[in-house]
């Protein structure tokens, strides 16, 4: 608050350096489990993955339908669009593992519970 004697620029620098207190205060206080980007990009992934399934096995359905192969059009269909759906799942969940170690930091290591001491 400012004082009655302060002059303008100085209540103005005082307002802006409580300012700065008070996001370096809230930014170490945020948990990366709070964070609304993770939830979004988890559902992502999962669409990602229901998606390449059901789309290499229309691919493979199709591949059947027109060429007469069945059932390997088919099979093959759903093991290309397994193979390509968990690949950009695992490049997926790097980027958004870098994403967390830019903004958060490395984790601790967690302790060790062998009991053997």
């Amino acid at each position: 608050m400012p004082q009655p004697e302060d002059t303008r620029e100085e209540a103005l620098r005082r307002l802006d350096k409580d300012l700065d207190a008070f996001d370096a205060k809230r930014k170490a206080q945020a948990s990366p489990l709070g964070d609304a980007r993770a939830a979004s990009d988890g559902y992502r992934m999962l669409a990602g993955l229901i998606g390449g399934l059901l789309g290499g096995l229309g691919l493979g359905w199709t591949f059947d339908h027109f060429v007469g192969t069945s059932p390997w059009g088919l099979i093959s269909g759903l093991l290309l669009g397994l193979g390509v759906s968990t690949y950009a799942a695992i490049r997926n969940a790097s980027q958004m593992s870098a994403r967390m170690v830019e903004k958060y930091g490395t984790a601790p290591p967690a302790p060790d519970t062998d009991g053997d001491e």
